[in-house]
């Protein structure tokens, strides 16, 4: 079973009340943030590769470094296998991340089988192309597929947000969030989008810049 999935903002609105319900300090949250933003894309290959070249990068940073590869028509498989490193790292990828690029598109993912895995399977799938982490496939599936109950805790904003949020003594690591995340079941992936508004918010009140 893949569980809900996210596809309107009706399903965030849903997702948010449930959450605001269960847990007060959500419900806090929204006051400050509105409803959080759906940031559904469509998935794909191009999908993927946009999630591997965000990694460790600023929104800015990354958003440079796309423009590039689809100037290059990079955003292609069969582009970037004729490609050479050197030629992946002209367009702003990093000498791992060219590396990560050529392997996601010789990896031949069926994508269309990620919409309908079971979440650990399809993070298996994933998670076996050299490059992609865990929270590279968390992200894939929460926003390109639009799984309902998928959350990210390898994420720092995400953690620190959480940090924030709950009053906890010091940023919890991932497999704490993890833990602390299952409450949030079965709208985990509107948990994330809140969090992340939150964070946003909470930085802006700080006078804490991207």
């Amino acid at each position: 079973m893949t569980g809900r999935i996210i596809e309107t903002e009706a399903d965030i609105l849903e997702g948010c009340d449930w959450l605001a319900c269960a847990e007060p300090r959500f419900g806090r949250a929204l006051e400050l943030t509105g409803t959080p933003p759906l940031r559904r894309r469509e998935g794909g290959f191009a999908a993927l590769l946009h999630t591997i070249c965000a990694q460790q990068l600023s929104v800015a940073a990354a958003d440079s470094v796309w423009a590039k590869l689809c100037a290059a028509d990079a955003n292609d498989p069969a582009i970037i296998l004729t490609l050479t490193e050197d030629a992946l790292r002209e367009c702003g990828l990093s000498r791992p991340k060219a590396r990560y690029a050529t392997a996601l598109a010789e990896a031949r993912i069926d994508y269309a089988a990620l919409a309908t895995m079971p979440e650990e399977d399809a993070i298996a799938a994933l998670t076996a192309v050299k490059g992609i982490g865990i929270w590279t496939a968390e992200i894939y599936l929460m926003f390109s597929i639009g799984r309902a109950d998928v959350f990210a805790p390898g994420d720092l904003a995400l953690q620190e947000a959480a940090r924030m949020l709950f009053d906890l003594p010091e940023r919890p690591a991932e497999k704490a969030l993890r833990q602390q995340a299952a409450g949030w079941s079965p709208w985990r992936g509107v948990a994330a989008r809140l969090l992340w508004a939150y964070y946003r918010v909470a930085k802006q009140r700080e006078g804490i810049s991207e």
